[in-house]
């Protein structure tokens, strides 16, 4: 995983989903306004994912 995108997931969650639909921009944004732990795991999911698909 990238170490950059990783800490911005921490420190702005929708910030480090901008490369995704802007569905899922809106949805970690909703969950961050909800709590700050919630849009970070959202965040931290859709990068793993996105990882994932990249090494399948």
């Amino acid at each position: 995983m990238d170490i950059k995108r990783l800490m911005l997931a921490v420190v702005l969650p929708p910030a480090a989903v901008m490369n995704k639909e802007a569905g899922t921009i809106m949805l970690t944004g909703l969950l961050t306004a909800f709590g700050w732990l919630p849009g970070v795991v959202a965040a931290l999911v859709m990068i793993s994912r996105e990882q994932s698909a990249e090494n399948a």
